[in-house]
Parts: C-alpha cells; structure tokens; sequence
C-alpha cells in the first residue's frame, strides 16, 4: 500500500537475460540498505523458462523482477511476512529494434541527492511517471533533472553521459543517480576504445556546450539525444562507437 518496494528490469535477448548478475547485484545492495535479508533461488534459469512458457525467445524482451516489503507498521522497514517477489516477461517495445534517438526536455523539478532512496531503483514510480507525462505534453519523449544542488543527475528511465572533444562525462553517483547497469558497462567499454570518461558534478551549462549527448538504460542500450530543449545534437562517433560496443557486448554475453 505504501509503495515500500524494489525492482529490476533485465534485458532479455534470443530468450538469454543480459547481465543478469549485475541486476541481482544491484538489488542485493538495495536490499541491504533497507535491512532485508532476502534468499533469492538462481534466477537465471527461471527467466529462461518465464520467456519460454511466454514464447519469447526470439528478439529483444524484458525481464521486471519485483519485490515488495510486505505488511508492517510504519515505523518498522522489516519483511513482512507476506512480502513478495515475483517477475513478468513482456516483448521490449513490441520487440522493435531500440530506438537510435531520443528527444528530452529539462524537469521542472529536481532529484534530492540526500533522499533516503537515492540510487535506488524503488517500486514507487510516480515522480517520474508525473514529470515523463508534463515533457510528453511538451512534445518530448524523455526528462533530464537537475538535482537540490543544480548539478545534473538523470534522466527519468535512463542515465545521462555528454561528449565533449572527444571526452564522455556523466554525473557521479554523489548526484543521486541511480548506479544504472548500462551506465556501469559503457564507462567500462570506454576504456579499451582510448575514450577518456569523467564522473563528475555537471551543470546545465555543460549539457548545452556538449558536442554529443546520449542517455543508456538496460532495456534500450545507448539512445542518442537529437533534441534537448531547442538545442539539437548529432549522434556522433563516440556514441556511435560505444554503442557499437554494447550491442557486441550484449551479443557476447548471452553466449558466454
């Protein structure tokens, strides 16, 4: 009733989940900053048959696995003792190819970076359903906030990198971003590419100045950002570069 609760939301390609231990990861930690102690079975094979019994496994779907903390007082964080965990499979965008590009307006409201729940990926969803429907009326698919401080921090459903002279530049995780898995593997894939890559605070003078932007999330990859506000981008050669490198690594992974 209270929205008390985390998920995760895999990418599922050819029926295999894609980097499936790093979203586990990702929700043990949460898990622990909320005090649950939480057994989870080995999902990987669970997945592979969840996309089975739904005949998905052709193409790009995605995997949400959910948990809810349950019945308890208020002031208590612990499980209940009906708490749940379950995941749905569903085709990623009807199973269409992710889109290249994006276009994406500035939020009129910010990120609080000393929130409780900063970085994690919890079940109430609602701020940022409010703020992706006032920039869908606007004209925009997507939503950058700033955070308390006037840094930027994310996009509504994807992390945020800028490109300037050659160099990839994201917001630290001090932003109160979340710690987004595709966020993780391009600043790894960076690397081997000589592409410098900096996480640090940014400002919105940055984003406008940048030679290049795109958001990452797990479901969509790397999506060039054509249009943010009236100012408009290239989907230039570092993104192209580094998503190039994620669609090897994601083929690379469900056959490791």
């Amino acid at each position: 009733m209270l929205g008390l609760g985390l998920f995760e939301t895999i990418l599922a390609l050819d029926g295999e989940p894609v980097f499936c231990e790093r979203h586990l990861a990702r929700l043990r930690g949460s898990c622990a900053r909320l005090g649950w102690h939480l057994e989870l079975p080995d999902l990987r094979e669970i997945i592979r048959e969840l996309l089975q019994r739904n005949d998905l496994t052709l193409g790009r779907s995605k995997i949400r696995l959910a948990v809810s903390g349950g019945s308890g007082p208020l002031h208590d964080l612990a499980l209940g003792a009906d708490h749940g965990v379950w995941m749905s499979a569903s085709p990623a965008a009807a199973g269409s190819p992710a889109p290249m590009t994006t276009t994406a307006n500035l939020s009129p409201w910010v990120r609080n970076e000393r929130s409780p729940l900063a970085g994690m990926k919890c079940a109430s969803y609602a701020e940022n359903v409010v703020a992706l429907h006032h920039a869908a009326r606007l004209g925009f698919a997507e939503t950058v906030f700033l955070n308390t401080a006037g840094h930027l921090c994310e996009a509504a459903t994807a992390n945020l990198f800028l490109v300037k002279n050659g160099g990839l530049f994201t917001p630290s995780l001090e932003s109160g971003c979340l710690p987004g898995i595709t966020r993780a593997v391009v600043i790894e894939l960076a690397l081997p590419l000589a592409i410098p890559c900096v996480q640090r605070q940014l400002s919105l003078q940055d984003l406008h100045a940048a030679d290049e932007l795109f958001f990452t999330s797990s479901i969509r990859g790397l999506m060039g950002v054509s249009r943010f506000e009236t100012r408009t981008f290239p989907c230039g050669p570092v993104t192209q570069a580094l998503r190039e490198a994620w669609n090897a690594e994601t083929r690379r992974k469900i056959h490791s």
